[in-house]
């Protein structure tokens, strides 16, 4: 009886992973945009002219010529009503209907949170309210978290954001209205591994954290972290090199290019072609890529020759250099398509003009090609 029981309940625990981490991604076949499973099966048929990934477990999708929203089951949660709408965000949404933007819930229930002639969609788990030119933040239940009080308050990303008061010094905000890193700054980065770039003053170069900023000596120009990435790049005597979170030198400044480190590798680039360093500088894959990308933790790597392939650890081009791989390159692209080579186990790809996923032994997802195919997102 308890090893049955125990099969049972792994068997759920099982089930609920799967269903729990559901993936789909939206593709156009034929003209029409549905959605795909894994395997590259329509789930959803291919049957809106125009469509979002899903985004809080549902897609916002436009039918004749009104927008709605439906469930990963392809059923309608709320059917096409709208003149225009916004994805959801946190259980609320922003729609124009009869001439007028408004929140909803997904009940479809308006709801009354602001008089204000002009909103904002929520992302994150926040939107901006504004009075004046000042602007603050909304949480999804209508509470104003941060009153409107700075100059500018730029998109949220994984939970950050920029910020800068009246003053035009630039700080660090989280999506809780609490400030990480004060605003005393003439400008700043992004919020990444607990750090951020900074200018303190007249071009005086830094890695500032909550309770810190360390001068990057000599430097004239850092560039964000990568997220998991140790060190990142800044720029010294026209060369450039790498700093850790102190903003230490960690490998001097001798390339003419580099990309920041992800998963313990880097691109640099020496002038004419493009090689791979490990944290200790030392070049493990040699100069020969017409450009390259981030290693993923499968220890991949896109590289360019003339077009895109893979390359492992070795430097072994393990995957053809045939396909295109540049996101953003087709107009509603969002979200994770700013991520080239692998995601998740799977490479979005581009050949002859199709779209498709390979997996790491470079086959193609399901045999088959798309007019478009974005990344990969969780519905559930």
């Amino acid at each position: 009886m308890m090893k049955k029981a125990l099969l049972i309940t792994l068997a759920l625990v099982f089930g609920l992973q799967t269903l729990f981490s559901q993936q789909l991604a939206k593709a156009r076949k034929d003209g029409k945009f549905g959605y795909i499973n894994k395997k590259a099966e329509f789930v959803i048929q291919p049957q809106f002219k125009k469509a979002n990934s899903f985004a809080d477990g549902v897609a916002l999708v436009l039918e004749g010529k009104k927008w709605g929203y439906i469930n990963p089951d392809g059923k309608w949660l709320l059917e096409a009503q709208f003149d225009k709408a916004k994805d959801f965000n946190n259980g609320v949404a922003m729609v124009l209907k009869n001439k007028k933007w408004q929140y909803i819930d997904k009940e479809g229930k308006e709801l009354t949170y602001s008089n204000a002639e002009k909103i904002y969609p929520f992302k994150e788990g926040v939107a901006f309210v504004r009075e004046g030119k000042m602007v603050g933040l909304m949480n999804p239940k209508g509470e104003v978290i941060v009153k409107p009080q700075y100059k500018t308050i730029k998109g949220f990303q994984n939970g950050y954001a920029r910020f800068a008061n009246q003053s035009g010094q630039w700080g660090i905000i989280d999506n809780k209205g609490a400030i990480v890193i004060k605003p005393e700054y003439t400008s700043i980065g992004n919020y990444v591994n607990g750090v951020a770039r900074a200018e303190k003053g007249e071009e005086v170069f830094g890695i500032a954290s909550s309770n810190s900023f360390n001068k990057v000596d000599g430097a004239t120009k850092i560039w964000d972290f990568r997220t998991g990435g140790t060190y990142t790049i800044a720029r010294k005597d026209e060369k450039i090199g790498f700093v850790d979170k102190e903003g230490k030198w960690v490998i001097e400044p001798q390339f003419v290019k580099a990309k920041p480190f992800k998963n313990g590798y880097a691109g640099v680039f020496d002038g004419n072609k493009w090689g791979f360093i490990d944290t200790n500088g030392k070049v493990v894959i040699d100069y020969k890529y017409a450009d390259v990308d981030y290693f993923d933790n499968n220890g991949m790597a896109p590289v360019k020759i003339e077009d895109w392939g893979f390359v492992n650890l070795k430097g072994e081009l393990v995957i053809e250099a045939k396909y295109g791989i540049t996101a953003g390159s087709f107009g509603f692209l969002s979200g994770r398509a700013a991520e080239k080579g692998f995601v998740d186990g799977l490479a979005r790809v581009k050949y002859e003009k199709k779209w498709g996923f390979l997996t790491p032994d470079g086959k193609l997802l399901g045999d088959t090609w798309f007019d478009n195919a974005e990344p990969f997102v969780n519905v559930k």
